[in-house]
């Protein structure tokens, strides 16, 4: 058999094609290349968007805001002064955009205006935080990212 220019490129070409499916293949085979979504329920959480839009301009419209700050002891959320922290009832969910196996969720029970998520419970490095609370039937939801090192 004569190789030629033409044999040759088909031979790249076809050793190009294997080089990319065997990646491919790979990737779509092995545990280690997790394909896993966002979030888990992303339908369900499209339909309750004006809910959660209405409870963000409820918290727009405080005049004391509620504060999320990242200190040597950890995410520090600082509820308005005027309200009665005893009333307060919500969740804190903390999400870790590179690993959801990360993700925290944690209910709001607290005695004063403050409630401090201790740096022992977080990895560095970066955290969607969202507050979905509640004072008086006024439901309320902020949010921030805060990079904890």
């Amino acid at each position: 058999m004569k190789f030629n220019w033409g044999t040759g490129i088909v031979i790249a070409f076809a050793l190009f094609m294997s080089f990319i499916l065997f990646f491919v293949f790979k990737v779509q085979s092995d545990s280690k290349y997790d394909n896993e979504l966002v979030v888990e329920d992303y339908y369900k959480q499209e339909r309750i968007l004006q809910d959660k839009l209405n409870r963000e301009e409820n918290a727009i419209s405080l005049h004391h805001q509620l504060t999320i700050n990242s200190t040597q002891k950890g995410i520090e959320i600082e509820f308005p002064e005027d309200f009665d922290a005893s009333k307060i009832k919500g969740k804190v969910f903390l999400y870790r955009p590179s690993n959801q196996r990360l993700d925290i969720e944690q209910p709001i029970t607290i005695s004063a205006s403050h409630l401090l998520i201790p740096k022992s419970d977080l990895v560095d490095g970066r955290w969607n935080i969202t507050v979905d609370w509640e004072y008086q039937g006024i439901g309320y939801l902020n949010s921030k990212e805060i990079t904890v090192y």
